[in-house]
């Protein structure tokens, strides 16, 4: 890891440590529908997650060692993000990539069709289709962020998304995946103002296993909301050369 990510990582750890909900907000009732089911709508933190695989303090855990195929582990150890990295030329980070980074919350809307995950990195969306439709048999036009598709087991939310395009990387130290990756996330609210977060890999390619990570969301303050952001060619980190 280069001494530019490892402070990066440092910063990031004090800065978006631990956020445990508390009793107090565990015994309160959680927002809800019209019909009754969760309602995950509002702007949320999360976590700096740059290695899926590291547990960093209580409120995200991962799994150790990723179980990679051949493949991954090769794609991995010929990765080296001091000499390209796609984000630092403002291609989309993909959806896990784009819920990894920290410091850029998310506002979630949601209503009984469609849930719409808004990113405020780089400003970017991602539609979850809550109406029953199935994904489709095929795609012609694999996307950055995937297909979802939505549904709740109980209070929890269960996003699956496939459909990517294999272009992104999970995390910031690089993880690879295919565009095989299928992807299961999970929200399930802890109290009114925070959500325990789960997401599921599965990608045979890079893969012998699935392998999950879990953290915690924390809702922001009222009056905290979203800002523009846009990312250039020609930011400061491309040209001087932390990222080329």
């Amino acid at each position: 890891m280069s001494k530019f990510y490892a402070v990066l990582f440092a910063a990031a750890l004090t800065v978006y440590g631990q956020h445990e909900p508390s009793k107090e907000d565990l015994a309160k009732p959680i927002p809800r529908t019209a019909d009754g089911k969760p309602n995950f709508s509002g702007v949320w933190q999360h976590p700096y997650v740059p290695d899926m695989s590291q547990t960093r303090g209580t409120d995200q855990k991962g799994p150790g060692q990723l179980p990679f195929t051949p493949a991954g582990a090769d794609n991995f150890k010929s990765y080296d993000v001091s000499k390209f990295d796609y984000t630092g030329h403002c291609l989309p980070f993909g959806l896990l990539r784009s819920v990894n980074v920290g410091g850029y919350p998310i506002q979630i809307v949601q209503d009984g069709k469609y849930l719409a995950m808004l990113f405020e990195q780089n400003t970017w969306f991602h539609v979850v289709y809550m109406d029953g439709r199935p994904h489709p048999k095929t795609f012609d036009n694999p996307t950055w962020f995937g297909h979802s598709i939505g549904r709740y087991d109980g209070d929890t939310l269960v996003i699956d998304t496939v459909g990517f395009n294999g272009l992104t990387r999970l995390d910031t130290v690089g993880h690879p995946h295919s565009a095989q990756m299928h992807v299961i996330q999970k929200f399930t609210y802890q109290g009114p103002n925070s959500i325990a977060y789960e997401v599921t890999v599965d990608d045979p390619v890079m893969y012998s296993k699935p392998f999950t990570n879990t953290r915690n969301f924390w809702r922001m303050e009222p009056g905290e909301e979203l800002i523009e952001y846009s990312c250039e060619e020609n930011n400061r980190d491309f040209l001087q050369g932390h990222i080329k």
